[in-house]
């Protein structure tokens, strides 16, 4: 059976009694573009089986993958799956099954899942790695009846390889293409999970963020990304960098189709004990009741000029954000112009802040924990990968990428009191400059282009999320980006999702040259 079209059905009703003929256009389904809400309704109605939305997306996958490079492998259980979830729904026709029941969904590659796929973070030195379990997020997409349908890629390691890897390249992967313009860049680490979501081979991914992973592939790549504060979302299963800074979050071509995973994937972990302070933020009856038509209603927002608002060589991008300030006043929103953060330049400079001083350390202690809680693995320690790279640098093709951070990070040793300094560092910087704007204009986010805030979010921990706000003068995507304190991801919500409806920003890619 072929996939529903966007083709128009025509109905002729015959109204006698009137003694007129009528001619009803009624739009068909059509699963491009589709969101999780347009997908389940087409379920309930018999438009369209979980087993045929599976089969459109991996057709999409064969047809645009070789381009795009979003995805690192499919499920060869994937089929399996969805017919089960489709029995299952045949069997409760009026039951009351989760959102995600029957959606396929792509992971970011270096979140682990006990099954036939790989989990490498791109990079061969973990080809045949064998996990001990499912990371929690994805036991949690398992049980809301979501479908894995494979693994998307990433900028390898999660981008923390080498200071000299490009932007969405991995050595299984390949380098990852925007799918509005081909020759634009992709950002990362998350790059795949974007890539795929923009271009309909997928409807919903997970993705990790460190320090703009999600926010950049999002503002890119025209999507949606929820980076939710650290410890709202299980770590457990996932390739590490650091427990201070790593998060899981989604990327979905909508808000709500975001806020529907990220419902799906938040909770305490007792894998994770960061899960156990941020457990307290959930709110009762999850993120969904925040997705309000009028969510940016009496929103206190504080513009962020400095260094942020620089369009000196985008001014259609100027315009579109003079625009997009209009709308939010218009909706009710108190705009706080021309603020800045205090010691921002210090902020966005890693080696100043102590993140990269905390960061290589942290990174060389979890990843081998992690490598050594591996069933089967052809890697041990960060050590092994070093050698591994080295002894197969032509089959990475990395011999001019290198690996300076990896380098870097295994001469460290421990958590001393250099990095000690460095991560109190991070934490005053926090407190006297995100958080001391925060309470002292009483504000419930801040607004800022793109993903150039993704430094101020990741040292304190704090959520952001990235909302489709335009495109440039080549056909460039980029977003808009709303922060705010720990747990305020209700808030953030409500903001966002009103700024979506309100803009109707995000269009589906042209893939430009």
């Amino acid at each position: 059976m072929d996939p529903p079209s966007s083709s128009f059905l025509r109905v002729f009703l015959y109204l006698s009694s009137f003694g007129a003929i009528f001619f009803v256009s009624v739009q068909a389904f059509s699963i491009r573009e589709a969101s999780i809400s347009e997908i389940q309704l087409a379920f309930k109605q018999n438009q369209l089986t979980s087993r045929q939305l599976t089969e459109f997306y991996l057709g999409e996958i064969r047809r645009l993958n070789p381009v795009l490079r979003g995805v690192i492998e499919v499920n060869p259980d994937a089929l399996h799956q969805a017919v089960k979830a489709d029995r299952k729904c045949k069997a409760k026709p009026n039951g009351s099954l989760p959102v995600l029941h029957g959606i396929p969904i792509l992971l970011k590659d270096n979140i682990g899942t006990k099954d036939e796929l790989n989990t490498t973070a791109g990079s061969f030195a973990l080809l045949g790695s064998v996990v001990a379990r499912d990371a929690e997020v994805v036991a949690r997409l398992r049980r809301a009846g979501a479908i894995i349908l494979g693994k998307a890629s990433l900028s390898e390691w999660a981008n923390i390889r080498s200071t000299k890897a490009p932007n969405g390249w991995s050595a299984r992967g390949g380098q990852g293409k925007n799918p509005y313009v081909l020759s634009a860049a992709t950002c990362g680490s998350s790059s795949g999970p974007a890539i795929s979501v923009a271009a309909n081979m997928v409807a919903v991914s997970l993705g990790t963020e460190t320090d703009g992973s999600i926010l950049c592939p999002a503002s890119f790549n025209s999507v949606v990304g929820i980076k939710p504060t650290v410890g709202l979302t299980s770590r457990a299963g996932v390739i590490p960098v650091t427990p201070g800074q790593d998060t899981i979050g989604p990327l979905c071509r909508t808000v709500s189709d975001a806020v529907y995973v990220l419902d799906a994937i938040v909770g305490y972990d007792y894998n994770d004990g960061a899960t156990r302070e941020a457990s307290k933020y959930i709110p009762q009856g999850g993120y969904r009741q925040y997705l309000k038509a009028h969510g940016l209603w009496q929103k206190r927002l504080g513009i962020v000029r400095d260094p942020f608002f620089d369009f000196t060589n985008n001014p259609s991008q100027a315009l579109a954000f003079q625009k997009h300030f209009r709308t939010m006043r218009q909706a009710g929103a108190f705009l706080v112009d021309n603020l800045k953060i205090d010691n921002i330049d210090i902020i966005l400079n890693s080696t100043a802040s102590g993140e990269a001083i905390a960061l290589l350390a942290e990174l060389k202690i979890n990843l081998n924990a992690y490598l050594k809680d591996l069933v089967v693995s052809p890697v041990r320690s960060l050590a092994d990968i070093i050698a591994f790279n080295q002894k197969n640098s032509k089959l990475e093709l990395t011999d001019q990428i290198g690996q300076d951070i990896f380098l870097a990070s295994e001469a460290t040793n421990g958590i001393g009191d250099l990095e000690k300094s460095a991560l109190l560092n991070m934490a005053n910087l926090s407190k006297n400059g995100f958080e001391k704007l925060m309470m002292q204009y009483n504000l419930d986010a801040i607004v800022t282009p793109g993903f150039e805030v993704a430094p101020v979010l990741a040292i304190g921990g704090f959520p952001g999320i990235s909302v489709p706000a335009g495109y440039d003068d080549k056909g460039i995507p980029f977003g808009i980006c709303f922060g705010g304190l720990k747990g305020s991801e209700p808030k953030l919500i409500e903001i966002a999702y009103s700024f979506e409806r309100a803009t109707k920003s995000r269009k589906p890619p042209s893939f430009k040259p």
